[in-house]
């Protein structure tokens, strides 16, 4: 293995019932005003806001609560919850939901700290090295959100959907719930699947020293992914599937898949972004129709690589026949594996490779990202 640094300072609370505890779990920190940061009003039918709300009073915490997150959040929702938290002087924020509202939330806690623009954190003016305490109630498992510091958000007058990424923006304490999951929709299992997937094929297949121990620790996490999904889609209410999945989607980006790993690269999570931001597509989605196209074009830079996974993941030799295997699985759960299924035109696909070429321009990456990559991949998605 390489020297590496590894630092993740987020508890995890994982279980059934832990969200009861939650008030708990943030009175420890002598924190007396909470902002809960929430999607749709399910929640609150559903009981669980105020099981949380109960919590919070028992322990003697006020809160303010802010709904309406969308699926690929969006920075005007952010604004709207930095000048509620600084309106309310809450010290803490509380995600109840999945990777879009902790997203948020983290954007949220940073940008209430911030004499600027929150939006300089995403445009790489600044970096997010204070912020009010984070905390989350998972109610969905893809992202890994909970055991990072990454939060993804889209400016919607511009399209422009970019992350942060800083020291004091790990959650301080994550509640996962597995029960709390099951009332997810097959159609979103299978774009957490293809999130997860990505997360970890990003650096697999990229990595040009990958040690041994991590591969297999990767290989584990994506079977682990293949079986429990299958599972889950036969039996949403299987509980040991829902918690190995839970907790194989934490792994997958909680950076400790990144020990002793060289020169790794998210490419999937480049180019995914831009989609997703200009068609209001599901992430996971835009995910599983670029991850086969751009396999295609990676496979020969590390071919050994993408003949291991064909082995390991599918039992097939060859690193074309594993990619088409892995299409065919997305296909089997239900995620987009083509452009069309995605409902997204063709035709577009020179203003794509122009807006991502500046992109990588602005990021210094325009070695890498070429235009000529960037088409490549998209003409494989067709």
């Amino acid at each position: 293995m390489k020297d590496f640094t590894f630092f993740n300072p987020t508890r995890i609370e994982f279980g059934k019932d832990k969200e009861e505890n939650i008030g708990q779990y943030i009175s420890e920190y002598g924190l007396k005003k909470v902002l809960i940061v929430y999607g749709s009003e399910r929640i609150k039918k559903n009981g669980l806001f105020e099981k949380v709300a109960k919590s919070l009073s028992d322990k003697g915490i006020s809160y303010e609560e802010l709904g309406g997150v969308v699926s690929n959040p969006v920075l005007s929702k952010v604004y709207e919850g930095v000048e509620l938290a600084k309106s309310t002087k809450a010290d803490a924020v509380l995600a109840v939901g999945g990777g879009s509202v902790l997203d948020s939330s983290k954007a949220i806690a940073a940008g209430a700290v911030y004499e600027g623009d929150v939006w300089d954190f995403f445009s790489f003016k600044a970096v997010p090295n204070e912020a009010l305490k984070i905390f989350d109630i998972m109610t969905l498992a893809a992202t890994g959100s909970e055991m990072n510091n990454l939060a993804v958000v889209t400016k919607e007058e511009t399209k422009e959907k970019f992350s942060l990424r800083g020291s004091a923006t790990f959650p301080t304490v994550s509640v996962i719930n597995p029960k709390l999951q099951a009332s997810v929709t097959n159609e979103y299992l299978a774009y957490s699947a293809s999130d997860i997937f990505a997360h970890s094929l990003d650096l697999y297949l990229t990595a040009t020293y990958l040690p041994e121990y991590i591969a297999g620790y990767v290989e584990n996490i994506l079977k682990t992914v293949v079986r429990t999904t299958e599972t889950l889609l036969n039996d949403s209410e299987d509980y040991e599937a829902r918690a190995e999945f839970a907790w194989a989607a934490t792994q997958a980006l909680n950076f400790t898949t990144f020990c002793g790993v060289e020169n790794n690269r998210y490419d999937t999570h480049f180019l995914e972004h831009t989609l997703s931001a200009e068609y209001n597509i599901a992430h996971g989605a835009g995910l599983s129709i670029l991850m086969p196209a751009w396999m295609k074009w990676q496979k020969n830079l590390l071919p050994e690589r993408f003949e291991r996974f064909a082995r390991k993941m599918f039992d097939v030799e060859g690193a074309g026949s594993g990619i088409e295997a892995l299409k065919q699985w997305y296909s089997k759960i239900g995620a987009p594996v083509t452009l069309k299924e995605g409902n997204i035109p063709e035709e577009d696909i020179p203003m794509l490779v122009e807006k991502l070429s500046g992109l990588a321009k602005m990021m210094g990456a325009d070695g890498l990202y070429t235009a000529d990559m960037i088409n490549t991949v998209f003409q494989n998605a067709k």
